[in-house]
C-alpha cells in the first residue's frame, strides 16, 4: 500500500513538472513570437490599400442593408408565386 501511494505521489509531480514546462515553454514561445513580429512589422510594413468612396447614385437606390427595392420587389414575387403554386400540392 506504501508502495501505491509513492506511486502517485511521483506521477503527480511528473503530471505537474509536465504541465509547468508545457506553460512555461507555450509562454515564451508566444514571447519570441511577439517580438519577432514586431521587428518584422517596422521592417516590412503593411500596405495602405485606399478603398473607392461608393457613388451617390447608388446609395440613393438602396435601402439601409444594401439590397435595392428591385430586387427586393422581385425576391417577393417570386416568393408569392412559388407559393402559390406549391399551396395546392400538400
Amino acid at each position: 500500500m506504501e508502495n501505491l501511494q509513492q506511486l502517485f505521489i511521483e506521477a503527480g509531480t511528473l503530471m505537474l513538472a509536465g504541465m509547468v514546462f508545457v506553460f512555461t515553454f507555450l509562454g515564451l514561445l508566444i514571447v519570441f513570437i511577439k517580438v519577432v513580429l514586431v521587428k518584422l512589422a517596422t521592417k516590412f510594413p503593411d500596405a495602405i490599400v485606399e478603398t473607392r468612396a461608393s457613388s451617390k447614385k447608388n446609395n440613393k437606390k438602396q435601402d439601409g442593408n444594401g439590397v435595392s427595392p428591385a430586387v427586393v420587389a422581385a425576391i417577393s414575387c417570386a416568393v408569392t408565386q412559388y407559393r402559390q403554386q406549391h399551396s395546392v400540392q400538400k
